[in-house]
């Protein structure tokens, strides 16, 4: 294969262009800028295809695009059936409608965000519609228990709760030591260190413990049920579900609604008891006030139990978003890997924004309550 490159002779009548080996798809390489800019200012006077070799239609688009190559009449007359290609994708080329005019960029921007807008509008009318879907099939499963799948919830609940117990364990323990550890330090400065405890048990009880456990399964389970889902939607399975009668909800969503129902608060109390016990473990190491001293301050404390109360309350309610949210996702997958890989981020992004904004209303209502 000889690699296609051009020579350009001055004439009297104008210039020559010489086509030198082979013009094809393999062998152009660069040549169509350094041919634009070799015949820019002048004009062609013959093709001189002596040298010529193999020639196809990437050869000849090399050419018809060059805004300074004005071939003559004739100037395929010794190769024809070279010129027949040229003929065909110089016609080819011409019939083609132009690129779009691109906008410029201050309505882009607009655009973008009228379809950010449009985009927020479509989520929230698929959710509505998934969410009504939900309440049908979960008032379903209550009237008629005989049918409830119950190897599927204790298989959900032991993949979603059991497995995720020593994550959520180790995570809440260090969150209970650093909690410590910052107010061990800021309190000793005011000679009230020993007020540490009841600052552990206040933010570990009452926030940490369900917000860390639920942001967690967020990304652990709500990711796992958006593939889970998403995989079945993109091999038809789902379809074929519907066909014989299968009601994809009963037997997909409600499964994993039901099993973080019941493991989130179950996970939610462990993490009370284990970034207690990293809390505990920092004020005796850092103060030297030891575990039964540590209890006692908790249990001195008439609203400590109030606090885990609220702290419980909302896990929930955080169980129904994070599995109703991964569900969701699973359930909008297209039938390629790319809408997969999207479903399953916006699960997990969708779900922590979800618990955060969840937990602020919470504290919202429980200070208009005065708890």
């Amino acid at each position: 294969m000889a690699r296609a490159d051009f020579r350009l002779e001055e004439t009297p009548d104008g210039a020559v262009l010489s086509l030198v080996g082979d013009w094809t798809t393999t062998a152009l390489g660069r040549v169509s800028r350094r041919l634009d800019d070799a015949l820019e200012g002048r004009t062609l006077a013959a093709l001189d295809l002596s040298e010529l070799g193999r020639f196809d239609t990437a050869g000849a688009l090399t050419l018809v695009q060059s805004s300074h190559c004005h071939l003559p009449a004739d100037a395929w007359a010794s190769r024809p059936e070279a010129g027949r290609i040229h003929a065909l994708v110089e016609r080819l080329e011409r019939q083609s409608a132009p690129p779009p005019p691109r906008s410029d960029p201050f309505t882009r921007s607009f655009a973008k965000i009228g379809r950010g807008v449009q985009d927020i509008g479509t989520e929230a009318t698929a959710s509505l519609a998934f969410l009504g879907r939900l309440m049908v099939a979960t008032g379903a499963a209550l009237t008629r228990p005989g049918g409830i799948r119950w190897a599927a919830w204790v298989t959900q609940a032991e993949r979603s709760g059991l497995d995720a117990l020593p994550i959520v364990m180790v995570t809440n323990f260090f969150i209970g030591a650093v909690v410590a550890f910052l107010g061990v330090d800021l309190l000793t400065q005011f000679g009230a260190g020993v007020f540490a405890v009841q600052l552990i048990g206040v933010s570990v009880l009452r926030e940490f413990a369900v917000v860390i456990t639920a942001v967690l399964l967020a990304g652990r389970s709500a990711s796992s049920f958006a593939a889970e889902v998403g995989a079945m939607r993109m091999n038809q399975e789902i379809d074929a579900m519907q066909v014989m009668g299968v009601n994809a909800f009963q037997a997909l969503v409600i499964p994993r609604l039901a099993a973080l129902l019941i493991m989130l608060p179950l996970l939610t109390f462990v993490a009370m008891i284990a970034g207690l016990f990293g809390g505990l473990l920092v004020t005796w190491t850092s103060l030297n006030l030891g575990p039964a001293f540590f209890l006692q301050r908790l249990q001195d404390d008439p609203n400590m139990f109030q606090h885990a109360m609220i702290g419980l309350s909302k896990a929930p309610v955080f169980a129904i978003v994070v599995a109703a949210i991964g569900c969701r996702q699973g359930m909008a997958v297209a039938g390629d890997v790319e809408s997969l890989g999207r479903r399953v981020t916006a699960a997990v992004v969708q779900a922590i924004f979800a618990i955060i904004f969840l937990d602020a209303v919470f504290a919202l209502i429980y200070l208009e309550l005065g708890l």
